[in-house]
């Protein structure tokens, strides 16, 4: 069992039943997925680039992403329907709990100027979304093979029915909130 699971069944459930006086253990809210995204905006002019964002994005979650598509085409772009241009990676069980534990305990922290995650990117249903301006942050890229910054998007998808549910569990887990 992973370090943050074992958290999450020791420590989390008891607060959160404690907090919000659950009165079934099905009623707790858990992370249920997490969602990576990288859009390629240049993968329309360089093909090449999608193979290194994909090689970075295997490199940090641990499993191959999915080619994302276009859905439309646009002219202005010089984008076509169904061309490549991101990629993607759903994490669901271990490897979630693993790369939740990675990025909140390893990568969070070498953010420069980090103060904190915001505490408002909740959708109102209780999942976070967060933004990240480069890829450097994760431990498994090396600085010497990058051939361009890319961000990324990671939404964790919870069980909870609020927001409210939703922060707690996750500031029980370890998210570093802003003060």
């Amino acid at each position: 069992m992973d370090r943050l699971q074992e958290k999450y069944q020791k420590e989390v459930m008891p607060a959160l039943t404690e907090k919000f006086g659950y009165k079934n253990v099905m009623q707790l809210p858990k992370v249920e997925k997490i969602i990576i995204n990288m859009g390629v905006g240049e993968a329309v002019g360089n093909p090449k680039a999608l193979d290194s964002a994909v090689a970075d994005l295997t490199a940090i979650a641990g499993q191959k992403p999915l080619l994302t598509r276009a859905k439309r085409s646009l002219a202005a772009w010089k984008l076509r329907e169904g061309m490549p241009i991101g990629c993607k990676v759903t994490l669901r069980g271990t490897r979630m709990y693993q790369f939740l534990d990675k990025f909140m305990n390893v990568a969070l922290p070498r953010v420069r100027d980090f103060r904190g995650v915001s505490d408002k990117a909740f959708d109102g249903r209780g999942n976070y979304a967060v933004g990240l301006k480069e890829q450097l942050i994760f431990p498994e890229i090396e600085y010497d093979k990058i051939d361009k910054i890319r961000g990324m998007n990671i939404v964790i998808v919870t069980t909870a029915k609020t927001d409210e549910e939703a922060r707690e569990l996750l500031k029980l887990m370890g998210m570093p909130f802003k003060a």
